[in-house]
């Protein structure tokens, strides 16, 4: 039994998840308890199933078997994908989509979004011309808008310079502060160092620990992780 390393009122329970791609097992997790009262991070070595695991959280996806219990089945989740397609119109317009699954969300808030991401001097520039990291700033702000209890970011800052991973860092910050909770996935260790403060540590589609960010660092369990941990800092 994997459980986290704080015990929380809001919690997600997996048991004998499996989820297959015609006979390639992606998830094979018999049982983890994650808690959400920190920022955690999910970590592992490429094609370990982190991006599946998001989705699966998200409700994007559906399990082939298995369970999962939420401490709070109403509980609002958001998901933004390391790739997010936007469609041929501003950046207002992107954002606004939002609104033809929430009719409650007004136009007002809709420019309050892209003030606060630091978008508004583009809000009539067309999506698809924003750099990289603009892109992710309004997925960002969109995710916002849905007034999630919890956001999923797949590899929220790859591929972005220096400046623009420090104001997407900024926006997770901000999104804790406000009482959201994140997970997000990262290969970069520097920066799970810096905001996270629980690690889920996946390998061949398994959980296999589950740890606060400096036991998991200083202490890891299983050889899995201590292997991954190696290689990692002697890439870095």
């Amino acid at each position: 039994m994997l459980n986290s390393s704080a015990h929380t009122q809001q919690w997600i329970e997996l048991n004998q998840i499996l989820v297959k791609d015609g006979e390639k097992v992606i998830l094979n997790i018999p049982h983890a308890k994650i808690h959400f009262d920190q920022m955690s991070a999910l970590i592992g070595p490429n094609g370990a199933g982190k991006t599946t695991l998001l989705k699966l959280l998200h409700g994007l996806i559906e399990p082939d078997t298995g369970t999962i219990y939420f401490s709070n089945p109403a509980l609002r989740k958001a998901l933004v994908l390391h790739h997010t397609a936007m469609i041929k119109a501003s950046a207002r317009t992107n954002l606004a989509l939002v609104q033809d699954s929430d009719r409650s969300i007004s136009n007002q808030e809709i420019e309050q979004a892209l003030k606060h991401a630091g978008l508004a001097h583009l809000a009539d520039w067309p999506a698809q011309k924003l750099s990289a990291g603009e892109r992710q700033k309004l997925c960002l702000a969109r995710a916002l808008l849905q007034s999630p209890d919890l956001v999923l970011l797949d590899e929220p800052t790859a591929n972005l310079d220096p400046n623009t991973t420090e104001q997407v860092e900024a926006m997770m910050r901000q999104y804790k502060q406000d009482g959201i909770e994140l997970l997000f996935s990262s290969h970069q260790l520097a920066q799970v160092k810096r905001l996270a403060e629980q690690v889920i540590f996946i390998a061949e589609g398994e959980i296999q620990e589950i740890a606060k960010t400096s036991e998991f660092f200083s202490y890891p369990k299983t050889l899995a992780a201590q292997r991954f941990l190696s290689q990692e800092l002697i890439q870095a």
